[in-house]
């Protein structure tokens, strides 16, 4: 599974999740339409396996950002 994240000047604080997607290509479809429409979002595209650590915190891995 993707999960699509926009941020704000790469700013954690500022990371919201706009969409999850089983295809890779429907989740940078999407990444690329959020930054379209704002120039100041980033995106991010995290791969999942629907793991927890120890924390509890999903583990992810970074596929593609801006």
């Amino acid at each position: 599974m993707y999960h699509v994240y926009t941020e704000r000047n790469y700013s954690e604080l500022s990371k919201s999740l706009i969409g999850e997607f089983m295809n890779l290509d429907e989740a940078m479809a999407c990444a690329k339409k959020a930054i379209e429409e704002d120039s100041e979002l980033n995106y991010i595209v995290e791969e999942t396996d629907g793991h927890f650590n120890s924390y509890g915190e999903l583990v992810s891995t970074i596929v593609a950002e801006s």
